[in-house]
Order: structure tokens, then C-alpha cells, then sequence
């Protein structure tokens, strides 16, 4: 039986001194990571099979402060609508009969204007400023492959490369190191393979890593912590401070914190709370020495295609796919992903990504592009972390750190007031 939050069965339920974290991806880690260096007794829930992959695990591998426009931007609007067309589009809303996904949508074009990105801007850059010294410092605990060598954005068109121009002005506004380049100095930067672009900005302080690797280290420091992990525990039920496992078991603790990834607002709703969230499906594949191997991570601007070397592997990766929570491949949006990087890497022959697996993952996004980060009203131990669309990985550790502050009452490091989680309500 399931009662009301704060009804009989909240009162039955043993109460611990322990974090009970709803979620083991990047976002949950970092948390169990932080509470568990406060002292806290942490333990980590994850649907997922222990050595099963989350949506961290396959993604780009990119820290970037550069990306301080939210995803609701200007723009987008349209550029969507002409991508809705093209089966290949880095872009794509699949339309379905969903009152949350029309909901989501009327909220996201509400907040595609300059005004949101400016009120953004210096939030999501702080944010990840702080996350990019927090990964230094787990850098020297263990090792995840992390490289602190700057982000390509690579525009094959001189209309695009206007507009990456425009915007390069605004990081320096942000004070943000950028260089405009054109070919050759894109050729000096990374000498190691051919670029057919028309030129390009690095951002200095942008870095990349190899997702797997800091997942597990990041597992295995929480553990030496202290921290716990279930896994194949899949929750029914939500109330002030306890959860309702799928098999019966009912588990108590001094605070809950949801980082359920794409899966937060249903979640929430145990709590007749709504958050909205809609699945952002992404692809990658990874290359195993492939023929051309860049130095530098880097973006192909006009197909949103993200290339990232990790050791002596490539991963390309890409597309925005609102689509619920569907994790089906669509091999003609892969195709899209392959051509652009063997457009613009000529010493990538696409017969490289023939019987490459296929990976794919749901990335949470809000209808503003900013994550959820907060107690829920009327519940002093519910703490929502979620919502953080493509910059899950990057923002991992300041997400943690954000919330082990908030659990200890502390006043955070940055204010996460614009990231309440009833903004919608």
C-alpha cells in the first residue's frame, strides 16, 4: 500500500541519518561524491544493472565553459523548423499526442529570446567554470584521461563562422579566453590532421576527458568514502524523506535527492509535484585508433557534431532528439553525425564507422535550458538535481558540491536561485 506523502506510511518508515540518492549517473555520483566527503552516509539507487551504461557513459566527454547559451535561444525556433524536414537534421522535436510535451513546448519557445539567453549567460558560465577547477582537483585523486587543452568550434561556412565570431565576442564580454582562427592557426593548434573548415574559434578553457573512466574512478572514490550502491532498484514511490522500492522494500532517510536523469519528474510526481523534462536523445560511436586522431576536442558547428579524442580512441557523437524516453536507434540521423566528421576530418574515410556500435542515451532537458536544482516546496527533505540537457557531464561536480551544501544548510557557492525547481509551476 502507498499512502500520501507525510501520511501514515512516511511516520512507519525508518528514519537514517543517511542521503538516499534516486539515480547513479554523473549527476548522482557527483553528489554521493560530495556528501560522502562531508561525512554524510550516502546510498546511491540505480535502476540500471551495476555494470549497465547510463547516459554519461556515452557522451562527448566535454567541459565547456564556452557553452553559456541555454538551449532555448534565438534562432533555434526556426532552424528547428527547417530541420524538421531533413531525416539527418542535428535537431529534431518528434511530434506525438503528449500534453507534457506540448506543455514543455509553449514554455521553451516562451523562453527563446535574447532576453532568457542574457539572463543565462553568466550563470551557466560560473557554473562550469567552478565545475572545470573542481574536475582539476579529482584529476589529482584519480585518473580519467583529462585534458586541459582547449575546444575547436569548426565552421565550414562563412555565414556560420559570422555568427561564431559574434558570439566569441560576448565569452570575451563574459571574460572567457577566445581566439578567432582561421585556417593555418587552426592547422598550428592541432597539427595532427587535415581540417576542411573555412576557420574556427578555441576556447582556451574548455577540456575533455574520457566519460567511462571518470564515472568508475568517481564510483570507487564515494565507495573508499563510504558511499553505497544498489543497482537494478527501480522506485515506485517518493515521499518527505522515503522511498518505495518496485519490490516492497521501503527505505528512510534525512534527505532524498532525486537525479533520476529523464526519469526526475515522474519521480516527483509521487509528490504532486511537476517538473518538466523531456528526453534528449543523443548518439555516439566510438573508433578504436582510428586514421585520423585530433589532439584537440572540438565541435562542427553547422551539424552540432561533437569529436572528442579519448586515449588512443575517437568518439563522435551528436543530434538532439525529443523524443520521450525511446532509446531506438535511427540510423539515418547516425548517418548524419558520420558524414559531417568525415566532411570535415578528410583522413576519416566513413568505411571506419561500418560495425562501430551504435550507442545511444536520453539527456534531461528543461523547457529554459537550465538544470533543476533545489528542495521542492513543502518538502524539507526532497532535493531535486536534474535537467541538465548536454551539460550533465560538465556540470557534474559543481552540481555535487551545490548540493552538499544545500543538504548541510550551507550557503551555496553559487546561488541556484534561477534554478528553482517549481520555476514552472
Amino acid at each position: 500500500m502507498v499512502l500520501a506523502p507525510g501520511g501514515e506510511l512516511d511516520r512507519m518508515w525508518p528514519v537514517t541519518e543517511r542521503i538516499v540518492i534516486v539515480g547513479g549517473g554523473v549527476i548522482g555520483l557527483c553528489c554521493a561524491y560530495y556528501l560522502a566527503r562531508d561525512g554524510r552516509e550516502v546510498l546511491v539507487l540505480e535502476r540500471e544493472a551495476e555494470n549497465g551504461e547510463n547516459c554519461s557513459s556515452g557522451n562527448a566527454g566535454m567541459v565547456v565553459p564556452s557553452h553559456f547559451t541555454p538551449l532555448a535561444a534565438p534562432g533555434v525556433v526556426t532552424q528547428g523548423l527547417k530541420w524538421l524536414l531533413d531525416a539527418e537534421s542535428p535537431f529534431y522535436v518528434r511530434p506525438r499526442l503528449s500534453l507534457d510535451l506540448a506543455r514543455w513546448g509553449l514554455a521553451f519557445l516562451l523562453h527563446a529570446n535574447a532576453r532568457h539567453v542574457t539572463a543565462s549567460a553568466q550563470l551557466l558560465r560560473d557554473l562550469q567554470l567552478v565545475s572545470r577547477e573542481l574536475f582539476k582537483d579529482l584529476a589529482g585523486e584519480f585518473d580519467f584521461g583529462l585534458e586541459r587543452r582547449g575546444l575547436l568550434m569548426l565552421c565550414e561556412t562563412d555565414e556560420f563562422l559570422e555568427e561564431e565570431v559574434e558570439l566569441a565576442t560576448r565569452a570575451r564580454e563574459l571574460g572567457l579566453r577566445v581566439e578567432v582562427c582561421d585556417p593555418n592557426r587552426l592547422a598550428e593548434l592541432d597539427p595532427d590532421v587535415e581540417m576542411k573548415v573555412r576557420g574556427g574559434i578555441w576556447y582556451e578553457q574548455d577540456c575533455h576527458l574520457d566519460p567511462g573512466k571518470f564515472l568508475q574512478g568517481l564510483k570507487e572514490a564515494a565507495v573508499q568514502k563510504g558511499a553505497q550502491f544498489r543497482y537494478d532498484c527501480t522506485v515506485q514511490h517518493v515521499g518527505d524523506g522515503t522511498v518505495l522500492l518496485e519490490s516492497g522494500e521501503e527505505l528512510g532517510g534525512a534527505e532524498v535527492i532525486l537525479a533520476g536523469g529523464a526519469w526526475t519528474d515522474s519521480m516527483a510526481r509521487s509528490l504532486k509535484t511537476r517538473i518538466p523534462l523531456q528526453g534528449g536523445k543523443g548518439y555516439s560511436m566510438t573508433l578504436g585508433r582510428p586514421s585520423a586522431l585530433p589532439r584537440l576536442c572540438s565541435l562542427l558547428g553547422e551539424a552540432r557534431v561533437a569529436v572528442t579524442p579519448m586515449g588512443d580512441s575517437l568518439r563522435v557523437a551528436g543530434t538532439m532528439e525529443i523524443c520521450g524516453n525511446d532509446l531506438s536507434i535511427n540510423e539515418r540521423r547516425v548517418q548524419g553525425i558520420i558524414k559531417a566528421a568525415c566532411r570535415v576530418f578528410p583522413g576519416l574515410p566513413p568505411g571506419e564507422f561500418e560495425g562501430v556500435r551504435r550507442w545511444s542515451g536520453l539527456r534531461p532537458c528543461s523547457p529554459d535550458g537550465l538544470p533543476y536544482l533545489g528542495r521542492i516546496g513543502g518538502r524539507e527533505k526532497v532535493l531535486v538535481a536534474s535537467g541538465h540537457a548536454m551539460l550533465g557531464l560538465s556540470m557534474g561536480p559543481v552540481t555535487g558540491k551545490l548540493v552538499a551544501e544545500l543538504v548541510a544548510g550551507r550557503s551555496p557557492t553559487i546561488s541556484v536561485d534561477q534554478l528553482a525547481v517549481e520555476r514552472f509551476a
